[in-house]
């Protein structure tokens, strides 16, 4: 009998690209969006993870730019998006490609959702909406981080998506999942060997994400302390969650994670030119390369 989940794995393959760039609305920058999907498939990337608040709508046009990759929203959030809605969006893409969307499910962070409440209740809630309108559970997974939303991701979707983590979560995430859920935990990537240099393109990029509780609690729970969370994050910090340095070191981290209990890492390329939706296309090409 055919296993979805283990059918998932399989089409996602062991490494995807994360970008807010390639879910942009910008209808001037459309042709290079696709361009550039087009390009990580050709690269042999199983997977693109839209970043940001994201979407079927997002999506629907990197899947008709492209032949066989996986799309995903990384995440959509909970808050932002009705059920219903979330389901037909979900029915009209599946019917036109089927099996080639993904939808990646989040609450999000209560500085981003003014509706934000009770957050374990309402994903249950919006699961349960989606469980009734139709779309199934295994093509549908969770930014978990925690016990309980980790617990959410192996019994009501494919597995768990994690964003901003370390090997040692991964290695936790996996102990909740069991072996046969996903896993796919995002990593960010600095191409850079300078260690000063590397790190501060990183401090730089992290600095956002430290002002959220659903990040910084998860590395409290994880071993950080608060002065790891201080001033843009201690080394210790910074080298747990990036993979920075020449080729082997990059590969050596993102190794890692897999010894972890990953099964597919979802690479994101951090660098300092640019806006944060710039698509880093020549640093996808090496990064290809590193990985070939």
């Amino acid at each position: 009998m055919n296993n979805p989940v283990a059918s998932l794995k399989e089409r996602l393959g062991r490494y995807g690209i994360w970008s807010v760039g390639l879910r942009s609305e910008d209808p001037d920058r459309r042709s290079e969006v696709d361009e550039s999907a087009a390009e990580l498939e050709e690269l042999g990337f199983g997977a693109l993870w839209l970043g940001g608040n994201s979407s079927a709508a997002n999506a629907a046009p990197l899947i008709r730019a492209t032949k066989s990759i996986t799309v995903g929203t990384s995440i959509q959030s909970i808050w932002q998006h009705e059920p219903a809605d979330a389901a037909a969006a979900f029915a009209e893409l599946e019917a036109s490609h089927p099996g080639r969307f993904l939808l990646g499910l989040g609450v999000s962070h209560a500085k981003l959702a003014d509706q934000y409440r009770r957050p374990y209740a309402a994903l249950v809630g919006h699961l349960d909406a989606l469980d009734a309108a139709g779309v199934p559970a295994e093509r549908r997974v969770l930014a978990a981080l925690g016990p309980k939303n980790l617990e959410l991701a192996r019994d009501r979707a494919a597995g768990a998506i994690p964003y901003l983590v370390t090997p040692e979560h991964t290695a936790y995430a996996r102990e909740i999942l069991g072996e046969a859920p996903l896993l796919a935990p995002e990593l960010k990537v600095v191409l850079e060997r300078d260690p000063a240099r590397a790190r501060s393109v990183a401090r730089d990029y992290l600095a956002m994400y430290l002002s959220l509780p659903n990040y910084t609690n998860n590395f409290l729970r994880h071993g950080f302390t608060e002065p790891d969370l201080a001033d843009g994050g201690s080394d210790r910090l910074i080298d747990a969650v990036f993979a920075w340095g020449d080729e082997d070191r990059v590969r050596e981290r993102i190794a890692a994670f897999y010894a972890a209990g990953a099964d597919h890492v979802a690479l994101q390329l951090v660098e300092d030119t640019g806006p944060r939706d710039t698509l880093p296309r020549e640093a996808w090409r090496r990064l290809a390369d590193l990985l070939a």
